[in-house]
């Protein structure tokens, strides 16, 4: 049977829903995630951290990657996310990884905050060079490590598959 187009709002409604499902279920957090193409949702997801042990598996990765599975691809234009609270640094990234056209949330990252979940020493770590964030980070072998980079430069077939980046 196919599936008739959903709004925005009914969308929402749908990421809002799989929040309280996951909750309520000891899956992980109040996060719940949709994506859409034109309207049809091709991936659902919400937050499974503790579920499966994962620090990943937050909603909007689930979502991306069911939708990426049904699709066959690993890219996601034309595809909207409607997510209930504003994306990580995580999500976000993996939002323009797989290049959805956009992004809808409800809650936003200092309603967040408020309950726990907090991003913003987060963001201020993305910003430091590496030998300056609280995590040590220090660079090793990269000589030995180009030749991948060399060797994928120089590869006829490669599959581009970064981010795109928007004006």
């Amino acid at each position: 049977m196919k599936q008739s187009p959903l709004r925005p709002r009914e969308l929402m409604a749908v990421a809002i829903a799989l929040s309280l499902r996951g909750l309520r279920g000891g899956r992980g957090g109040p996060f719940g995630a949709v994506v859409a193409l034109n309207g049809i949702i091709v991936g659902r997801g919400n937050n499974q951290v503790l579920a499966g042990n994962d620090p990943t598996a937050h909603a909007e990765v689930v979502a991306i990657r069911a939708a990426c599975r049904k699709l066959g691809t690993f890219h996601l234009e034309a595809c909207v996310l409607y997510t209930s609270c504003e994306p990580c640094p995580m999500c976000l990234a993996a939002a323009y990884w797989a290049r959805v056209d956009a992004i809808v949330f409800a809650n936003s990252r200092a309603d967040a905050a408020e309950i726990g979940f907090g991003d913003a020493f987060l963001y201020g770590e993305l910003i430091r060079p590496p030998e300056s964030r609280s995590l040590p980070t220090s660079r090793l072998m990269a000589k030995q490590a180009s030749a991948a980079f060399r060797a994928w430069e120089s590869l006829a077939s490669k599959t581009h598959y970064g981010p795109v980046v928007r004006p």
